[in-house]
């Protein structure tokens, strides 16, 4: 082989080995989600917003409804009871925790994606806490999210004197 073909080549195997970890890297970081039978499976990482991402990918997809399940390690979780006499959460906040269950419902509220999340979270003496989820960050390791989607669009509206978000059944909608 020649000096200028020896030259390319070296060029050649310099750049692939810039460019492959950054377009990998690129790829690990926009892959959250796969396109399943029955809906989505989202698996997120460390740092992560879960109720973002999963209100994201309604947005991106246009998912009319759906309902989830999940589990993994939280980073932090907070968990509100809601005060029907304040009409308002009462905030908790845990960490470094693993989610032994999450669940939930995806409705719109107008053009905004609505979530309704449950949990189950258990600290590492096996304490379990659990509630309505406010706020929800992957911890180390990740998080799997499972998205079964509906067919039909379901909205979210705020029924008074409840002053609550009620998810609304279109034969039911008056």
């Amino acid at each position: 082989m020649d000096f200028t073909k020896k030259m390319i080549l070296a060029v050649l195997c310099c750049c692939s080995a810039n460019v492959m970890p950054a377009q990998q890297k690129e790829n690990k970081v926009n892959c959250k989600y796969v396109k399943t039978a029955g809906g989505y499976l989202m698996v997120l990482r460390e740092g992560d917003d879960v109720l973002a991402s999963i209100e994201d990918l309604v947005r991106e997809k246009q998912i009319p409804s759906a309902n989830f399940t999940g589990i993994g390690f939280a980073q932090e979780v907070t968990f509100g009871f809601y005060d029907f006499n304040e009409k308002k959460f009462h905030p908790k906040t845990f960490n470094k925790v693993e989610m032994g269950s999450l669940t939930g419902s995806i409705a719109w509220s107008g053009a905004k994606p609505s979530l309704h999340m449950h949990g189950v979270a258990t600290d590492d003496k096996f304490t379990a806490y659990g509630g309505h989820i406010l706020d929800l960050k992957v911890g180390t390791g990740s998080m799997e999210v499972y998205i079964t989607l509906n067919t039909e669009k379901l909205e979210r509206k705020v029924e008074y004197p409840l002053g609550a978000n009620v998810l609304q059944l279109p034969p039911c909608v008056k």
